[in-house]
């Protein structure tokens, strides 16, 4: 099985990016249009403020079917009140109508500034306009990707085909507000395959947790994190198969969105195995890859064992014995290691700087309490992501 990180047509389905002008000139609003109803899936954001988008879409997936995409970006339309809800609605019922399918049958997404009223306006006329501009050739599903950004320095998308043949295309957003439990990103997905709604949610649920639940960039849970899978029933599909294809693929937009995250210069693979159960070595990766001390240490390229000690004894609730704490540094034969009677190594240390100045960062933490791992993903922190957030609004 390849991932490959271009686009592919996939029948059953259309495309569309335009500007509405909630942007100035570049791509704003876009929709994903298929053929036929489809059985349809998804995960949202655990935030307690979910967005107006977030509310309605989980009324309209609820029956297992969708048939239309619509985003705008630059306004997440969160914290708005009765309005955004409003909002939401209006604007399936308006694409509904421009498509002639029914409001209930379009799922909405919004990302951007939180807080701000959605121009209603814009969003009318830009149903209309984006209704009129939907294709199946890769330069619409661009377009589409593209008009979902903010402030993603490039769009994120990747492909996988099943031996069967079956297609399963994601297209994804998201480079800041982001921790291992969703974040604020939107992935939407693919597939001609023929799978049940209730297939769908089963696997999605699993691939979600082993992807984008397992991504770090600043540790703040967004409103709006929305992943969609759609699939248009062309093609039949062993589902086991399905599984281990869409957990590659979340996997692989996972890591494209922390390698974009704001400010961001490594990404970091981290790997916490020898814990006593599942939880536990959850919490000791969170803790390390969400630490910003770990993340600059990493950034300035800064061998610093006292960081990931550190981040390693605040998990409070699962103390470890420091002599059986082990950090391996790089892959293969290549992996350096540290604990604690060689921590003041200094050559040992030293051999730990080309490892940690390269664009990929390969970390393994053992705790040396018993036999379960995880595996999580994060991106080191820079003076780039204060300047990114520092003036964000303005």
């Amino acid at each position: 099985m390849k991932i490959s990180r271009e686009l592919i047509q996939v029948t059953g389905f259309r495309f569309g990016g335009v500007n509405i002008g909630l942007k100035n000139q570049s791509l704003d609003f876009g929709g994903i249009v298929a053929n036929k109803p489809c059985a349809a899936a998804a995960v949202f954001t655990k935030n307690n403020f979910p967005g107006a988008p977030v509310i309605v879409g989980r009324e309209h997936v609820a029956d297992g079917i969708l048939q239309a995409i619509v985003v705008n970006s630059k306004n997440a339309n969160v914290a708005t009140g009765i309005a955004g809800i409003e909002a939401s609605r209006n604007t399936c019922s308006w694409l509904g109508e421009e498509l002639n399918i029914p409001p209930k049958m379009v799922l909405p997404s919004s990302t951007g500034v939180i807080g701000r009223p959605l121009d209603t306006t814009k969003i009318k006329t830009g149903c209309k306009i984006l209704a009129n501009h939907l294709g199946s050739s890769t330069d619409f599903s661009a377009q589409f990707a593209n008009a979902i950004m903010t402030t993603d320095h490039y769009p994120k998308f990747a492909h996988v085909v099943l031996e069967s043949g079956t297609k399963i295309l994601g297209i994804a957003k998201g480079a800041g507000m982001v921790e291992p439990n969703m974040a604020t990103m939107l992935s939407y997905i693919i597939t001609d395959g023929d799978l049940e709604s209730e297939d769908l949610r089963t696997a999605l649920q699993q691939a979600v947790n082993q992807s984008f639940n397992r991504i770090s960039i600043d540790t703040d849970t967004s409103t709006s994190d929305t992943v969609v899978l759609l699939s248009a029933g062309h093609k039949k599909t062993d589902p086991n198969d399905f599984q281990i294809s869409l957990n590659a693929l979340c996997c692989d937009l996972a890591k494209q969105i922390v390698q974009d995250g704001e400010g961001a210069t490594k990404l970091i693979e981290l790997k916490i195995s020898g814990a006593q159960n599942k939880k536990s070595a959850l919490l000791f990766a969170k803790s390390v890859i969400n630490s910003p001390l770990v993340k600059t240490a990493i950034y300035g390229a800064d061998p610093n064992w006292g960081r990931f000690v550190m981040a390693i004894g605040k998990v409070f609730d699962y103390p470890i014995q420091l002599e059986n704490l082990k950090i391996h540094f790089g892959k293969d034969a290549t992996r350096v290691c540290l604990d604690a009677e060689h921590a003041e190594d200094i050559a040992l240390v030293e051999a730990l700087r080309p490892m940690l100045q390269e664009k990929e960062v390969f970390i393994e933490i053992e705790l040396g309490m018993g036999t379960f791992s995880e595996m999580v993903w994060g991106c080191d922190l820079s003076e780039g992501y204060v300047a990114e957030n520092a003036f964000y609004t303005t």
